[in-house]
């Protein structure tokens, strides 16, 4: 079943067809009331019956998917209000308006600030209150400026309030539509492993114990059977990589996977959160570590890779069971040219502000215990 889009702004677009609709009758009784002093009353009626047009498109457009999505919409809103503005000279000589007469469109000029605020955010409420203000004052002319500043106040804080409140309300409607899929992510991954747990993992454990029993050939395909059956618990415990908040991801969403029937991963209930690109890097120098185990702690080792939260740091121990070194032979190494140790590891950890310490002794295998 398709889960229904979250649009969080879908109030605003409501409540802004509402305003035009009531700014367009607050203009008609406008006119109605100053009826006696329009120079050109037909004028009048022909610029409010434009307006009415305009406002059941507008009112249209801005009621379906389309329009609300569309930002030529709000740019069209806004071309369309300067014209009804200057409209009003149809009713009224310029000279009369420069002398105190209004301007008929009145409040129903904020409309497109308004839209622009809600599909743009604050830049785009800003454009369009710096466009109407614009357009008023060339009516108006300068010498009333002192006049018309309340409205131009009122444009630009307007402007900026919805702006804001609309790029807020995306953000949040954004994080909520990534909450809404992890979490059908986790039910359907909670109902898989259900019925894996309940078939596919006890076969693979029975073939594993019987396998061992047997022996000879039987030994590889019970080898096999653990591998698999680590894979699947693997997958069954790994979780979202994406943080919850959308900028940060969860770093052990990205380390869990790591596990196999020779590393242990084992890490907090709860989510690590850190920038993309520092747990990318931090996971890169896991698995250097991990390689070097591969390759050099023994064919028997087995390693653990721990993560703890400890308040301002996160430590991610790696550790093995083999043959071990001293350091010494790491700063050898390094000397010889072989950078996985100083820069994969130590180089990555420490640009990013980090710290880097590894115990190791012959016989006792390795410990790397990475801060950041």
């Amino acid at each position: 079943m398709e889960r229904p889009t979250v649009d969080l702004l879908q109030p605003l677009w409501r409540a802004l067809v509402v305003f035009r609709v009531l700014t367009w009758v607050f203009a008609c009784l406008g006119v109605w009331t100053r009826w006696d002093g329009i120079v050109r009353p037909y004028g009048a009626v022909l610029q409010l019956a434009v307006m009415g047009v305009w406002t059941l498109i507008s009112s249209y457009g801005y009621s379906i998917r389309w329009g609300r999505r569309n930002t030529r919409l709000a740019f069209a809103d806004l071309i369309v209000t300067v014209g009804c503005m200057y409209a009003t000279l149809w009713a009224q000589p310029l000279l009369d308006i420069r002398a105190g007469a209004s301007v008929l469109t009145s409040v129903w000029a904020a409309g497109p600030v308004l839209a622009l605020a809600i599909s743009r955010g604050r830049d785009g409420g800003l454009l369009g209150a710096v466009t109407i203000s614009l357009a008023l004052l060339s009516l108006r002319g300068v010498d009333h400026v002192p006049k018309i500043l309340s409205n131009v106040q009122l444009l630009l804080v307007a402007g900026l309030v919805v702006g804001y409140a609309a790029t807020t309300m995306r953000q949040a409607g954004e994080r909520l539509r990534s909450a809404i899929t992890a979490e059908g992510a986790t039910a359907e991954r909670l109902r898989l492993s259900r019925s894996i747990h309940d078939g596919v993992l006890q076969v693979l454990a029975q073939v594993q114990r019987r396998g061992t029993a047997i022996g000879g050939e039987a030994l590889e395909l019970a080898e096999l059977a653990a591998e698999q059956e680590v894979a699947l618990r693997t997958l069954m415990s790994t979780r979202p990589a994406v943080g919850s908040d959308g900028d940060r991801v969860d770093l052990c969403g990205l380390l869990l996977p790591l596990a196999t029937t020779r590393v242990d991963v084992v890490v907090p209930a709860g989510q690590v959160l850190l920038p993309a690109a520092t747990a990318a890097e931090l996971v890169a120098a896991v698995k250097e570590a991990l390689s070097n185990v591969t390759k050099h702690a023994g064919a028997d080792a087995r390693a653990w890779v721990v993560v703890e939260e400890l308040g301002e740091e996160v430590a991610v121990s790696i550790r093995d069971d083999g043959l071990g070194t001293t350091p010494a032979r790491l700063e050898q190494a390094r000397v010889d040219g072989h950078l996985g140790v100083s820069q994969s590891i130590r180089g990555r950890i420490t640009d990013l502000g980090g710290t880097v310490t590894v115990r190791t002794a012959p016989g006792e295998g390795t410990e790397w215990e990475l801060k950041i």
